[in-house]
């Protein structure tokens, strides 16, 4: 069984555990082997984590996916547009799952629960930056995100391209998420 709730100071040490695992999985060869070997759960992400969760509730959400068994197994975040010149209302930031909980939904259940915090706190309108080559790219686009925009940058020195995936109105994600939670049985 699993459980989708919002996320607490306390889950920063699985969240960040989460967030290397997935980086060093999904962007081996796409990132520097150098930025992705420094990642360390113990050490910034945990920080970052448990400082985001304690003292941003304002200004970024997230929820956590828990499995009965074996605690928290995928986590989302997500808050207003971080770039000021964004049309969008509000962006998810990152959408993590382990590698042993793709496929169930959970990514789904996560996903619709940050558009339904966000249609609720800056609006209908939302965003998510798809680093080029990942393939979470697809999952967006079966949930109706079209295709807006790209940027360039670089990351650990290597220059890399995102593609933006939009919702002008994320409250059809929310009802999506509430459809799921109808037909689910012993899932909350």
């Amino acid at each position: 069984m699993y459980t989708v709730r919002k996320a607490a100071p306390s889950d920063a040490r699985s969240i960040s555990e989460i967030y290397v695992e997935s980086w060093r999985n999904t962007y081996a060869g796409l990132l520097p082997d150098e930025l992705l070997i420094g990642l360390d759960a113990n050490d910034r992400e945990s920080r970052w984590w448990r400082h985001v969760l304690a003292n941003r509730p304002g200004h970024q959400s997230a929820f956590v996916a828990e499995s009965n068994d074996h605690g928290v197994v995928g986590f989302v975040s997500g808050g207003a547009a971080r770039d000021r010149r964004s049309e969008y209302d509000g962006e998810v930031y990152t959408l993590y799952l382990r590698d042993d909980y793709h496929g169930l939904g959970l990514g789904k259940r996560l996903f619709t629960a940050m558009a339904a915090q966000l249609v609720e706190t800056r609006g209908s309108s939302m965003i998510v930056w798809v680093l080029q080559g990942n393939p979470a790219r697809f999952f967006y686009e079966a949930l109706g995100g079209k295709r807006v925009a790209h940027r360039h940058g670089s990351m650990g020195g290597a220059p890399i391209e995102e593609i933006g995936f939009a919702w002008e109105d994320a409250r059809s994600l929310v009802s999506l998420g509430r459809q799921d939670r109808g037909r689910s049985t012993g899932q909350t």
